[in-house]
């Protein structure tokens, strides 16, 4: 018997999905804030099915790069479901579109990469590519060389293995993770975590030290690989300070670990080039993507490694035999389409250009507005991804008391002026990472719906006489 014909959408969404990032409970009794349910997109807008309209100034989760609507992709799509919707790449086995694709995703990335493997998301290309890392080890005869070394708060993922790099308490809680393959070292944060009086070139060295020091104590010949975000995400939209980048890697020169570049939020044009790499200066041995390289139009994502990877991978296949990974939705040929014409309208349109234009003027509005303000500590960012840091005493650093939930009263005041910001898991921090599509017009009027929402809150704490630290 159907019995959904006289429940809304709402009633039905509580009844039958499991949401990620959400209170289940909260969420399935009623307790919770309805579902918000979005019926279509333009732009940097969109649309839900009562026809409030909002400014995405997340683009989605980090993804929609070029915007919402953009019909070129939606035919690319159509056009290949008609002429070939699915086949599979095992054994040799490939689509005119994916070919043609990894041809231009490898001119576009840093210097050196060499293939590209294909999956379905961020989660799944970082799990690849620590594989290919222990892989990489196992050929060359060092099966000690596993332990992978990821940072404090950052985000690389869900998966078992993925889940296991993120450095955020709320991914590993109730589910036994990390695994003891994995290893968590200083969060390149100047604000939070430098000593009194260290510049950003000291903090860097420290975090190359620390980094270092645990290498060593872990013993080199166990260390397959590090990886790190560009510009962290996640875990706070946090650019590393200067010369970070030319430190950690010396490091890793030092004692042969591999350098896994988790692009998946930087990668194609966040941070004003095309990759993050190319902003910092990065050579890494592998790269993760996703997101942007589809603007989330389909699900995929890549997986890819430069010629010294590369060549003991295809000196495993004469000690392995078949290389023995992959997905039955590997270079979907849906996702390959779409990718390719997501690419095509970046190249076309300079989006990473856009990126650091546009982004520049975020940046000095954000600190025009905020940079003295009361109740925010840090305004910081790259490109076309921001954050503002609220603290309860700007002197100390001292942060709200959690139970606030400053961020999200924050992203809550936000959303009923029709702006969707993100309240950052880790921190009382909201964030900005809009599509690579916003002009400066666009920009002037997210800001002042934030200046409005941070000033209610504000007021809200001052009457409420809740302004107090942790």
């Amino acid at each position: 018997m159907d019995i959904t014909h006289n429940q809304t959408l709402e009633e039905m969404d509580r009844r039958t999905i499991l949401h990620p990032a959400t209170n289940l409970n909260e969420h399935a009794s009623g307790a919770g804030p309805d579902p918000v349910i979005m019926e279509r997109g333009q732009g940097i807008r969109v649309t839900d099915h009562k026809g409030r309209s909002f400014i995405d100034a997340f683009a989605g989760l980090y993804c929609v790069n070029i915007g919402y609507g953009r019909t070129e992709v939606a035919d690319a799509i159509a056009a290949q479901a008609r002429k070939l919707a699915y086949y599979h790449v095992y054994r040799g086995n490939s689509t005119e579109a994916l070919i043609r694709l990894s041809d231009k995703v490898l001119r576009l990335a840093p210097e050196g990469m060499s293939k590209i493997f294909y999956g379905l998301s961020g989660s799944d290309a970082n799990e690849t590519n620590v594989k290919l890392a222990w892989y990489y080890n196992n050929v060359r005869g060092r099966p000690k060389k596993k332990k992978i070394i990821a940072r404090k708060f950052a985000y690389h993922g869900t998966t078992i293995m993925s889940g296991s790099l993120t450095g955020l308490e709320a991914y590993h809680v109730a589910f036994d993770l990390p695994i003891d393959r994995v290893l968590h070292t200083t969060a390149p944060h100047f604000y939070r975590f430098a000593e009194p009086g260290m510049t950003e070139r000291d903090f860097a060295r420290k975090c190359a030290a620390d980094l270092e020091a645990l290498i060593q104590r872990e013993g080199p010949d166990t260390v397959a690989a590090f990886i790190g975000e560009p510009a962290m995400g996640t875990g706070g939209l946090i650019p590393p300070p200067e010369g970070y980048w030319e430190e950690i890697q010396k490091v890793l020169a030092r004692h042969d670990v591999l350098l896994i570049a988790d692009e998946v939020i930087c990668g194609f044009g966040r941070t004003g080039r095309m990759f993050g790499s190319h902003t910092y200066g990065i050579k890494p041995d592998l790269i993760s993507v996703a997101k942007g390289l589809t603007s989330a139009y389909a699900p995929l994502s890549g997986s890819m490694v430069n010629e010294k990877v590369w060549s003991a991978l295809a000196e495993g296949s004469a000690k392995y035999g078949n290389f023995s990974h992959g997905f039955t939705y590997s270079a979907h040929p849906l996702g390959a389409a779409a990718a390719l014409a997501n690419l095509e309208i970046v190249e076309r349109e300079d989006l990473a250009g856009n990126a650091a234009r546009t982004g520049a003027h975020l940046q000095r509005r954000l600190r025009e507005k905020f940079g003295n303000h009361p109740m925010v500590g840090e305004v910081r960012g790259v490109g076309l991804m921001a954050a503002l840091e609220f603290v309860a005493d700007r002197r100390t650093k001292a942060r709200f008391d959690a139970g606030l939930k400053v961020s999200m009263q924050i992203g809550a005041a936000c959303q009923a002026r029709g702006l969707i910001v993100r309240a950052m898991p880790h921190g009382e921090t909201i964030g900005f990472a809009p599509p690579l599509v916003i002009t400066p017009s666009d920009v002037d009027e997210v800001v002042d719906i934030v200046d409005k929402a941070v000033r209610e809150v504000m007021d809200g704490l001052v009457r409420e006489k809740s302004w107090k630290a942790a």
